[in-house]
């Protein structure tokens, strides 16, 4: 319980009314698994070479080889086989805030009267087929990891769903449920095991989001680490 207390007391959790930033998630376009970088229905492009990681899984958990094919402005993944579990790992930089109050993605070294500092990471988690293991061990910093399967669950009803922040529960964390559509909208936060029920609102593609800022550790001139991460899949089966 203290180990809880702790993490949630270092966490500078972000209000429920508070807007989600830019995010990433994983989705099928043009029969291809796109690595998405935007906010709500925006989709921006961004560096690909800022991907830093994908780790794709079989039904059983088991590891399958994924390629990044990294094209002008976004990225793909490519496959050996088709995975049932997909996550990336994106680092976004650092952003330093200004005297003026505004962010900028440099280092306080090159930002005249910098005051602050922070390493932006982007990571997603996504379920692609039914009664998918996901691996206990996923090798990102933030996770909401699905208690339930989520291909069974039907929109409309709860998913269980735990968060953890390097490997630990996170507390008080506000996750918006339907990152596309409503972006800034959040309507439950986790309970004191890094726990919530979130209801999940569309038959085709769910987008679930959540962020916290943590204090850096070992990295000079950074103050704090900004997560984000998305859960992904597909709310039901579609009928051929």
């Amino acid at each position: 319980m203290k180990l809880l207390l702790s993490l949630a007391a270092a966490i500078g959790l972000l209000s429920a009314g508070a807007a989600c930033a830019h995010g990433i998630w994983i989705e099928t376009r043009h029969g291809h698994l796109a690595v998405v970088y935007g906010h709500g229905a925006e989709d921006d492009a961004y560096a690909p070479e800022k991907i830093r990681g994908v780790w794709a899984y079989d039904p059983g958990g088991k590891p399958v080889p994924v390629t990044v094919e990294r094209l002008n402005g976004h990225a793909r993944l490519q496959p050996l086989a088709p995975p049932a579990v997909v996550t990336v790992a994106l680092d976004n930089g650092v952003w330093s805030k200004g005297e003026d109050g505004v962010s900028v993605n440099a280092p306080m070294t090159e930002v005249p009267g910098a005051t602050s500092a922070s390493h932006s990471y982007k990571y997603s988690l996504a379920i692609l087929a039914p009664h998918a293991h996901i691996p206990e061990r996923l090798k990102l910093a933030m996770v909401i990891r699905p208690l339930k399967d989520p291909t069974t669950v039907g929109a409309g009803n709860p998913l269980p769903v735990e968060v953890t922040i390097d490997g630990k529960p996170a507390a008080d964390i506000a996750l918006f449920d339907d990152y596309r559509a409503m972006p800034d909208a959040s309507g439950v936060k986790t309970d004191a095991q890094g726990r919530a029920n979130i209801v999940i609102r569309n038959a085709g593609l769910n987008i679930i989001a959540a962020q916290a800022r943590v204090p850096a550790a070992g990295e000079e001139g950074v103050s704090e680490r900004s997560l984000f991460t998305s859960l992904t899949f597909i709310g039901e089966a579609h009928q051929h």
